[in-house]
């Protein structure tokens, strides 16, 4: 029940999860998959990481390009755009207001 719960948590704002790991500059599906795992947020599968990213890039908020590799197979990697660094800035006080306002009102319990 838990793992359901924080799965609902999670769809709500994984765009913007995602958006934040490409901040610091370009990265590729795996690695970001790694840091949102290793911020605690759990082990973000392929099936549903790169429809995101994908639905990211049609809106334009990140660039992609797929790169080859000396061995193994090919990468594509991904890029914020000004569009997305602007976006990902609003939705994330957006974002920061929610949180605030529901951890107050559970802090409060009934209270409030």
């Amino acid at each position: 029940m838990a793992a359901d719960r924080r799965s609902s948590w999670l769809k709500g704002v994984l765009d913007l999860l995602v958006l934040s790991c490409l901040t610091a500059g370009e990265s590729y599906g795996y690695e970001i998959a790694k840091s949102l795992a290793e911020a605690g947020l759990g082990e973000i599968k392929g099936g549903t990481l790169y429809p995101v990213l994908n639905r990211l890039e049609e809106a334009g908020l990140v660039e992609a390009e797929f790169r080859a590799a000396e061995r193994g197979p090919g990468r594509r990697y991904y890029r914020l755009t000004e569009r997305g660094r602007t976006h990902l800035a609003a939705e994330s006080a957006a974002w920061t207001e929610f949180h605030r306002a529901v951890r107050g009102k559970l802090q409060a319990g009934g209270n409030a």
